[in-house]
């Protein structure tokens, strides 16, 4: 007989399964997906972080193995799922490493609950349109062209060069199975992500990394953000575009494990 594989689990305050992973020991650090994937867009670099770190990845609301409601997501409701995966684990608190629209996310989790987050990684990621850079209407137009889409969201992620060297599969174009009243949900989520006015009160240090040539989250949004968070810093990576953390991991990486040693001095997840 076949067995099915055990699928850990968390549950949201309104009872929504949540499916996470765990590997490697060692403080713990969640890592945050974008848009519409799941789990699997840190398998390329997670063995980067959990040889020194417990890595904690989730599949959010609508992807993996978790529940897929048909209502309103939201990045502050996402936050709170994460918040439910660190309660099941029984974590005080973590340190938080989101990209793209993991890393709206990862904001709300140090802004709605401080207490939770050691050291901060904002990557590829802005505050919310009303005081960020928001990709052209031309580009707009080119993802939601179905035909177009997938060929246009793999050149936003990587450079041509990269991609001849390295022909896929690529973890960050999102998770096939999604219904697509979740991909909605997610698009909706993101899109109305709006945090500006409450950057201020993020007290976690702040490591901010972007590539010097995204411009699905245009780069200008990592000194939005650096300027608006207090204890913040940035660092733009030369060539890279969104998928920097990936293309770009021998130098992302690093960066995220010297900053991480820093904001873990002392640390106590039990605290």
């Amino acid at each position: 007989m076949r067995q099915t594989a055990y699928v850990p689990y968390a549950t949201a305050q309104d009872g929504t399964r949540i499916a996470y992973q765990i590997s490697g020991e060692g403080q713990p650090l969640v890592l945050l997906a974008g848009q519409s994937n799941n789990h699997t867009w840190w398998e390329p670099v997670r063995g980067d972080f959990d040889t020194t770190y417990r890595t904690i990845t989730l599949d959010w609301r609508g992807t993996g193995a978790s529940d897929k409601p048909d209502e309103v997501y939201s990045t502050p409701g996402f936050a709170d799922d994460v918040v439910a995966v660190l309660d099941e684990l029984g974590l005080a608190s973590a340190h938080v490493y989101g990209t793209s629209m993991g890393g709206r996310v990862a904001q709300w989790i140090a802004i709605n609950h401080p207490d939770r987050v050691r050291g901060l990684v904002l990557g590829c990621t802005s505050p919310g349109p009303a005081h960020g850079f928001e990709r052209s209407q031309e580009l707009r137009k080119a993802l939601a062209d179905p035909i177009r889409a997938g060929r246009v969201l793999i050149d936003l992620m990587y450079t041509p060069q990269w991609r001849a060297a390295n022909p896929g599969p690529y973890p960050v174009l999102g998770d096939a199975d999604m219904p697509p009243y979740a991909k909605g949900r997610h698009l909706v989520a993101s899109n109305k992500h709006e945090a500006w006015e409450r950057l201020p009160e993020i007290g976690a240090p702040t490591l901010i990394l972007h590539g010097a040539d995204d411009i699905f989250s245009p780069v200008a949004n990592a000194q939005v953000l650096s300027e608006r968070i207090p204890q913040a810093r940035a660092e733009v990576i030369a060539g890279a575009r969104h998928a920097y953390f990936h293309e770009f991991r021998a130098v992302a990486s690093p960066l995220v494990l010297e900053f991480l040693a820093v904001a873990g001095l002392g640390y106590d997840s039990t605290d």
